[in-house]
């Protein structure tokens, strides 16, 4: 199963409607989303080596980032709507 695993992951990140550059770089921001200090330890340096600059990367993290807090933010309507049911 593993090695199956590896020849997607393999294909996913090749050059196709989107560069291999770019996929990069969205690796790094879902690895932010995610937390996953080993992925973000490896698409730092991905990134870092396919030619995006610090601050193209951080502002890649900020848009994870603003994803990930609107998520937050709309499941607490999701808890409002619950605690309303709730208290009914």
């Amino acid at each position: 199963m593993a090695d199956k695993f590896f020849a997607w992951y393999g294909e996913v990140f090749k050059d196709s409607a989107l560069s291999a550059r770019e996929k990069s770089l969205i690796a790094l921001a879902v690895a932010h989303a995610v937390q996953c200090p080993y992925c973000i330890d490896a698409y730092s340096s991905d990134a870092y080596e396919k030619g995006w600059s610090e601050s193209q990367m951080m502002e890649a993290v900020h848009v994870a980032s603003a994803i990930k807090g609107g998520a937050a933010l709309v499941h607490g309507v999701q808890m409002m709507n619950k605690v309303k049911s709730i208290a009914m």
